[in-house]
């Protein structure tokens, strides 16, 4: 028997029902886009109304499949007025009841049963008997394929009449159901996104929490070591002074010996207290004039004949703490000194104004450092001598300055003709204005 024809009118229909279909589905796409996710159920729940209305199911839905335990479950259902639910009875049913359009899903194909009246009868738990007590007469499932895996689908029920979809109807469906499954992926890493936040500030509060407690307990075991220190070291000075004409030269080797490590663990403290220091200010920021300052700290710095020290004269004001810039710069500057060993040696203090930093630096022509301890000579109590001046902490307490203003330290050197240690300081923290 020939097909019949259809009219030029039926195919303008068919065209135009097809254009407001794509419509629909571009809607419930920008939707999506645009939504943060946060009430996603009604976002879906919304969706299948629309689409089920469109193609004029009575019922749209959505299963997931269990294929571990193999069943599948109802989880998002729509029906129209007068059209009973079923989502409460459609629970964990295994899928050896629907044999025929799991094996279309697996195949990524479309199950679509016309008249269920015709399907064959194949006993109570057959797909016939599932269908029809729900007064489904013809149905249409897409199969929800996430990265390569089955893991649901999407189906329309029409209870009043046969329903019919051609291969157009078919396509936007697969696109609405590839939808729903990177809508529910998005939620999915929309979640873990913020489960790994609400980690990751909940770590960084245990850490602060935890270098809180550090620091209280450096600057007060520090502090309760100092004052036996102060004792031991004046103890031995006033037993030198009233024996120093009977003790012999081995004897006053060994006691200088002591009061070397006394003036060596003295330094050493001094290290960590202000060290554990670094951090716990928050209250005494002003405008630093950074020339005055350099100022101050040669005048307090043992500075010897040999060196020349020159500073540039425009450095800039910073904004922050007094004794923080003060620990930075004489720090970087001692280190300097220490290591001055030509008969005319220089320190340069200077600046860079870039656009969104200041760039310090401070050079001498010392002996300078060996490569193998650029990645290692921040790091607190690694120094390149043993001296009782070195406590290996001078440097580490410049690089958390450095850091606590979010800027950065880095150094060049050779050995034999001197070192250069720069640091930046971004200008949206030490140049706010006041």
């Amino acid at each position: 028997m020939k097909k019949p024809t259809l009219s030029q009118l039926e195919k303008d229909q068919i065209i135009e029902r097809q254009v407001r279909f794509q419509e629909l589905l571009i809607s419930i796409s920008t939707t999506y886009i645009n939504s943060d996710l946060t009430d996603i159920d009604q976002l879906i729940n919304r969706s299948l109304k629309q689409i089920g209305e469109f193609v004029e199911s009575d019922r749209s839905y959505i299963f997931s499949y269990d294929l571990e335990n193999n069943t599948t479950s109802n989880t998002y259902e729509w029906c129209s007025e007068g059209i009973t639910p079923e989502i409460e009875n459609l629970q964990n049913i295994p899928v050896d009841f629907i044999p025929q359009w799991l094996e279309a899903h697996r195949a990524g194909k479309a199950f679509f049963v016309e008249d269920v009246s015709e399907l064959p009868e194949d006993g109570e738990q057959g797909l016939r008997a599932i269908l029809e007590p729900q007064g489904i007469k013809s149905l249409i499932t897409i199969p929800k394929i996430k990265n390569n895996e089955l893991i649901g689908f999407i189906g329309f029920d029409s209870v009043r009449q046969i329903n019919k979809y051609n291969d157009n109807e078919k396509e936007i469906l697969f696109v609405y159901a590839n939808m729903l499954v990177n809508v529910i992926q998005r939620k999915e890493q929309e979640a873990k996104i913020k489960e790994q936040e609400a980690k990751k500030e909940e770590l960084l509060q245990h850490l602060s929490k935890q270098n809180e407690a550090l620091n209280d307990y450096a600057h007060m075991v520090s502090h309760d070591l100092k004052a036996p220190l102060i004792g031991i070291h004046t103890l031995i000075g006033w037993f030198l002074e009233d024996h120093k004409e009977r003790l012999n030269e081995g004897q006053m080797q060994t006691m200088n010996e002591v009061l070397y490590h006394v003036e060596k663990m003295d330094s050493l403290i001094k290290g960590i207290l202000d060290y554990s220091t670094v951090g716990l200010m928050e209250s005494e920021n002003s405008w630093v004039d950074t020339n005055q300052l350099m100022t101050e700290i040669l005048q307090t710095t043992m500075v010897p004949d040999a060196v020349d020290i020159q500073i540039q004269e425009d450095l800039p004001k910073l904004y922050g703490n007094t004794w923080r810039f003060k620990q930075l710069f004489q720090n970087l500057l001692q280190n300097a000194l220490k290591y001055c060993d030509k008969e005319e040696s220089r320190v340069t203090v200077c600046y860079t104004d870039k656009a969104d930093a200041y760039e310090f630096f401070v050079e001498d022509n010392g002996r300078g450092i060996n490569p193998i301890y650029f990645d290692r000579i921040f790091k607190i109590f690694t120094k390149l001598d043993n001296t009782a001046s070195s406590s290996g902490i001078g440097l580490s307490i410049v690089k958390k300055i450095v850091t606590y203003y979010q800027g950065e330290i880095w150094l060049e050197s050779e050995e034999g003709k001197g070192t250069t240690f720069y640091f930046s300081l971004p200008k949206e923290v030490v140049a706010k204005e006041g």
